[in-house]
């Protein structure tokens, strides 16, 4: 077939990512590539053929041998011109494969097949294969890299925010841990649901009639066809694989999708200049603007969600792709092939979270700074939450009013909360009593300082944070 330059395909997965994701292009492209398609169709044609040979104990291993090598030896650009004749892609690849595979075999290509048992059978086959052996690598590797952040900045103080404003103190490995274990939950739900797959040699509309024409037990054939691609029989199928065992994979995969754009968002936002808390690495060479030389801007956080967006609504399809009328129609003959650029958008994205996360750094003095100043006017507000339980603690019903004021106070007159606190004395005496008698503070006049540091008060952060990051861990190495 004509050769093309890569720039001059359409599909920007085709020149602009197959150049700067080459390993991701490289590792996907023998799975979903259209080469690696009409080979899966050959390598289930082959095994179809070694099944009837097994079933009437004519296979030996050298004839296994030549049908492999055979089906090795196809070549798409032959299929292609077969079916400008045939018009018929299955018809055509038959075509090529009987002409290649040993005399005694050619009869038994495609026999008691339909398309579709070739079809479904190989696209299971291939999309298990892109998943465990190009997907789940790298999901893995970016789980790890958040667990690794997680754990390294798990003590790290940072203001929580809620409605984009200030809430309680948190830590950045506390923030990060959040992801670790949505993402985590997500990579072992796509593991699993990469395994239940199916195939199907149960021929024209699912109920075995032209097998049962070939042999007394036409779903032990269906089984040993099957098992020669390590795949299991629909438990009933039409002409069609039912295809809900895709579909459910196909939606957890938009769900890890999902996870990793929010997680692009929220790195991005902590990278604002006015935020400042995280920052992307960036290479010496570099450039951030055309025309500002200072820029350097989240641009890979920013190009994940960016594809997040070119993808996500996909799941339309994969949805509508459901439905079949009766035991099969053609609606899904030309959308279902966008299941390979769907796959690869998501993986591109994988590959390019990891890279933030491994050049992901955390600015302390700054996240410190950010945390003090309460962001609202009134530095160490943050602590009012704090204020209000432990004097609710001391039996005043109003306790929330007591200290909404003492906030609204600190605002007007522009003093920390910390003093503004304080200068309420019958207020700050209750709640510095109630600190000692916890054990918070050593003594009631340690109290102040408290209230002066908010990166104190943290709750569970650290704990939750390492605790989750372990655990994610282990089982990403399992």
């Amino acid at each position: 077939m004509e050769a093309r330059n890569i720039f001059q395909n359409i599909s920007p997965l085709d020149h602009r990512y197959s150049v700067s994701e080459k390993d991701v292009f490289d590792s996907l492209s023998s799975w979903l590539s259209e080469e690696a398609s009409i080979a899966a169709c050959v390598k289930a044609e082959t095994a179809l053929v070694m099944a009837h040979l097994e079933i009437r104990g004519r296979l030996t291993p050298e004839l296994r041998e030549d049908l492999e090598k055979a089906g090795a030896s196809v070549e798409a650009a032959e299929v292609y011109a077969e079916e400008e004749k045939t018009r018929h892609n299955i018809r055509a690849l038959v075509n090529v494969l009987k002409a290649r595979v040993p005399p005694e075999a050619a009869a038994l290509v495609h026999l008691g097949a339909t398309s579709v048992d070739i079809l479904d059978t190989a696209l299971s086959w291939r999309i298990r294969g892109a998943v465990r052996e190009a997907i789940l690598p790298r999901l893995k590797k970016l789980e790890l890299l958040l667990c690794g952040f997680a754990e390294q900045e798990a003590e790290t103080p940072q203001a929580g925010r809620t409605h984009g404003q200030h809430a309680v103190p948190i830590t950045v490995g506390f923030a990060l841990a959040e992801y670790v274990s949505r993402l985590g939950k997500s990579v072992s739900e796509i593991e699993r649901l990469s395994g239940q797959l199916k195939g199907k040699l149960a021929g024209a509309a699912g109920a075995y009639n032209a097998v049962s024409m070939i042999v007394r037990d036409p779903e032990d054939l269906e089984r040993r066809y099957l098992a020669a691609l390590g795949l299991e029989p629909s438990e009933h199928s039409t002409q069609l694989v039912e295809p809900e065992y895709l579909l459910r994979l196909l939606l957890e995969i938009n769900l890890a999708f999902g996870i990793i754009a929010n997680l692009a968002d929220d790195l991005r936002n902590l990278q604002r200049t006015e935020i400042g808390e995280l920052r992307e690495g960036f290479a010496a060479d570099q450039v951030g603007s055309s025309t500002m030389p200072q820029k350097r801007n989240p641009w890979n956080s920013e190009h994940v969600k960016s594809l997040w967006k070119a993808f996500m609504p996909r799941v339309i399809t994969f949805y509508m792709d459901q439905i079949s009328e009766h035991q099969r129609d053609l609606t899904n003959s030309a959308s279902q092939r966008f299941i390979a650029e769907y796959l690869t958008g998501f993986c591109l994205a994988v590959s390019r979270m990891a890279s933030v996360i491994e050049g992901l750094g955390a600015d302390r003095e700054r996240l410190l700074a950010n945390l003090r100043s309460g962001g609202s006017g009134q530095p160490g507000g943050i602590l009012a939450e704090p204020a209000y339980i432990l004097l609710a603690e001391t039996g005043v019903s109003d306790a929330h009013e007591v200290i909404r004021r003492v906030t609204l106070k600190a605002e007007k007159e522009r003093l920390s909360f910390a003093k503004a606190l304080s200068g309420e004395k019958e207020v700050f005496d209750r709640i510095a009593g109630k600190m000692a008698e916890l054990g918070i503070v050593p003594s009631k006049a340690e109290a102040l300082s408290f209230f002066e540091r908010p990166e104190q008060y943290r709750g569970l952060s650290v704990k939750k944070a390492k605790t989750i990051a372990a655990k994610y861990k282990k089982l990403m190495e399992t």
